[in-house]
């Protein structure tokens, strides 16, 4: 450029700028509280929509709209009105709004999962619109700091790249301290509301640095929203537990009844379920008490991946109390609720594992006579306990003569998720049985060696009497799974996608989530 333009150009610049160190201050801070509030955001959905990658990727893909639409208006209005004073108000605005969020979502997400149960629609839909119904707004404004802040500190046209490089510098290590500060420290330790009011606070007090003056007032009452205490998180009647781990929402309820039951997120389903005077259900736990017959001989050990309460662990020591049993549960949250609320210290043979099913298999070498997966819950499945690599590495890990169960998900007239997950461990297991007693769960079988119908209907008698009722029925019901063409892989494991095509069909054929149960209920 030609110095007499480089001239015109600085000319054109105002000569008010904010400060290099306070627009650093709110460029920093903006970049940290857009990382905070998203990872909030998702701890704030989890318990109505659950946290999959689907709603993760709704939550991410949103946000990243509004910031794009941020970033093109803050350049925009900054070339109109490059006046630091107009900075500062867009970021107490976005402060505002979000230190606000938290009051203002549970009732907005109850009305909305209320609304989504009537028609059955699955988690991916419901988290897209609660997405954008309550964070276009802020998201919107903090896109547009970094561009008016690079408005207001570029003098010339020569230190463009210098300027503009230390600028979204700043902003991206904000970010990264966003980031790791609320997921590793701020939400384990003082929750998610206070989260985002500490990360609201902070954009407050950078936006006072710009205005000056009663505005520090101003973020100090913002920050003051921290000592309002959070309440409960997802209120409802019989509501006898609730906390945010470090990785989901749990919540445990008792019924009119006396049962109690576990909600983890979205709560679609109960994870666990507890009488207080059997260990029978009537639900989908109670299809695992047919497996131990099927082998022919005693187990001794079982692996259940998936203990969460400890139902089924439960119910096997009560009926079947020669078997050891290791029980894997990824939460310790879940695990604590167990023995506090639903006698998941009933059983004296339940060794409790804290860690993921697959790391577990990979790195144990016991053997098992059978591995009971009850991680398949609906609406999601995780892809990598679905997948020919997992199923071939608990057939690895199975003693001579073992078998594999799994519970899984469906809904009446749609099996794409089930022909997948039976095409799969067809893939892995020499043999293969399913047995669906409910509309919404069935039982998969993997066997190590070949097992006739015949067999099968023999020792499945051998359950215990508490557990008869069930023998008519898999006898009527069970059948054998042939070879199919899509397999599940590592690489490749649309579950997801699977499961929200088949809920959404459901709800547009006005199906409702009602189950029968076994005629083992209390």
């Amino acid at each position: 450029m030609p110095p007499g333009d480089q001239s015109s150009f600085a000319a054109s610049v105002p000569a008010v700028h904010a400060g290099r160190v306070r627009l650093g201050v709110v460029v920093f801070t903006a970049g940290g509280g857009t990382l905070a509030t998203e990872i909030a955001a998702s701890r704030l959905l989890a318990p109505y929509f659950g946290s999959s990658t689907i709603v993760w990727a709704n939550i991410i893909g949103l946000i990243l709209v509004y910031l794009s639409v941020g970033y093109w208006l803050g350049g925009r209005v900054a070339d109109r009105r490059p006046e630091p004073r107009l900075l500062g108000l867009i970021v107490l605005t976005a402060a505002v709004l979000i230190a606000s969020t938290p009051f203002v979502a549970r009732p907005i997400l109850d009305v909305a999962v209320r609304g989504l149960d009537a028609i059955s629609v699955g988690a991916a839909i419901g988290s897209f619109f609660a997405a954008l119904a309550l964070f276009p707004v802020p998201f919107t404004l903090l896109g547009s700091v970094s561009p008016f802040a690079l408005r207001l500190a570029l003098p010339q046209v020569e230190q463009a790249g210098t300027v503009a490089g230390r600028l979204y510098a700043l902003s991206t290590v904000g970010s990264i301290v966003g980031t790791f500060a609320s997921a590793l420290v701020t939400i384990p330790l003082v929750g998610t509301q206070r989260t985002m009011i500490g990360s609201a606070a902070l954009l407050a007090f950078a936006a006072a640095l710009v205005l000056g003056g009663r505005y520090f007032l101003l973020a100090a009452l913002v920050a003051g929203l921290a000592l309002v205490p959070p309440g409960a998180i997802k209120p409802v009647p019989g509501l006898l537990y609730e906390t945010e781990s470090a990785y989901q929402y749990v919540q445990v309820v008792q019924r009119p009844t006396g049962a109690r039951v576990l909600h983890e997120n979205e709560g679609v389903v109960a994870h666990s379920l507890w009488y207080p005077n059997t260990v029978l259900t009537g639900g989908e736990w109670d299809m695992f008490l047919v497996c131990p017959p099927l082998l022919g001989r005693p187990p001794h050990r079982i692996l259940i991946v998936g203990n969460a309460g400890g139902t089924i662990a439960r119910a096997y020591g009560r009926l079947y109390p020669g078997i050891a049993i290791d029980g894997v549960e990824l939460d310790p949250a879940v695990t604590e609720a167990g023995r506090r609320y639903l006698g998941l210290g009933d059983n004296p043979r339940l060794r409790v594992i804290t860690g993921d099913g697959r790391p577990y298999l990979e790195g144990t070498d016991r053997r098992y006579d059978l591995i009971l997966l009850d991680a398949y819950r609906q609406p999601y499945v995780p892809f990598y306990l679905a997948t020919k690599e997992f199923f071939q590495l608990a057939r690895d890990r199975l003693a001579p003569g073992g078998a594999i169960a799994l519970n899984v998900a469906a809904v009446p007239g749609d099996d794409r998720l089930a022909d997948a997950l039976e095409s799969t461990v067809r893939a892995a297991f020499p043999q293969a049985w399913r047995w669906q007693p409910l509309r919404f769960n069935e039982l998969l079988l993997g066997f190590d060696r070949p097992v006739g119908r015949g067999t099968l209907d023999s020792r499945v008698g051998g359950v215990p009497a508490e557990a008869a009722p069930l023998v008519s029925l898999f006898r009527r019901d069970v059948r054998q799974v042939a070879p199919g063409s899509e397999v599940l892989t590592d690489d490749r494991a649309p579950v997801e996608w699977l499961t929200d095509r088949m809920i959404v069909r459901y709800a547009v054929e006005g199906g409702r989530l009602h189950e029968q149960p076994l005629p083992t209920a209390p």
